[in-house]
């Protein structure tokens, strides 16, 4: 992780013993060329969305 500090604006690199390495997907590989998903999370349900503009939203 970067954080950078406030008096010099330099990056500074933050690592943590306990620090896990977190799985990555691209979202093409998650939406297959459709512009909504339906993700279920427990007993709720949530719509990912593509917009226009390439953006993602996630909605409950």
């Amino acid at each position: 992780m970067i954080h950078e500090t406030p008096a010099s604006r330099a990056p500074v690199e933050v690592r943590s013993a306990a620090a896990k390495v977190v799985r990555e997907m691209a979202s093409s590989d998650l939406l297959r060329g459709e512009k909504e998903l339906l993700i279920r999370h427990g007993d709720e349900l949530y719509r990912l969305k593509l917009t226009r503009n390439g953006k993602l939203i996630l909605q409950k």
